[in-house]
């Protein structure tokens, strides 16, 4: 009797490290160069301006994503509070608001998200930082 061949495993495909961050950095480089033109005809500057921030908007995310678990919550939810803010301020920035009131609105939002942010480490982790057993 012959025995069969074991049955190869299969290579799971997964986005999970990679698929939000580009997708985010993709929004956010085609979001930039509209609010920059304001109307107007492209150009390639502004055209750069979105390739550059969106590369730097994914690689970022990547990072936090990938990385962020070496924080303790507390830092964690800041610094995804920070990128948050400091994204939303630089696009309203492009709009040709006043410094002021770009300012006012990333700080607005780094405040939201960041609390927002502490809360769900807060409820789905246990206090050394691993997740809840539930």
């Amino acid at each position: 009797m012959a025995a069969h061949a074991a049955v190869p495993a299969r290579r799971h495909f997964r986005t999970h490290g990679w698929g939000l961050p580009v997708t985010l950095g993709i929004a956010y480089g085609l979001y930039a160069p509209t609010n920059a033109r304001q109307g107007g005809a492209t150009s390639w500057g502004q055209f750069w301006l979105g390739v550059i921030s969106g590369v730097v908007l994914a690689v970022a995310v990547y990072a936090m994503r990938r990385y962020g678990r070496l924080l303790r919550r507390e830092l964690r939810a800041a610094a995804w509070g920070a990128l948050a803010g400091i994204a939303i301020g630089f696009l309203y920035s492009l709009t040709g608001a006043s410094i002021y009131s770009s300012t006012l609105l990333g700080l607005i939002v780094a405040a939201c998200t960041g609390a927002a942010a502490y809360y769900l480490f807060y409820t789905h982790e246990d206090a050394a930082g691993r997740p809840a057993p539930y």
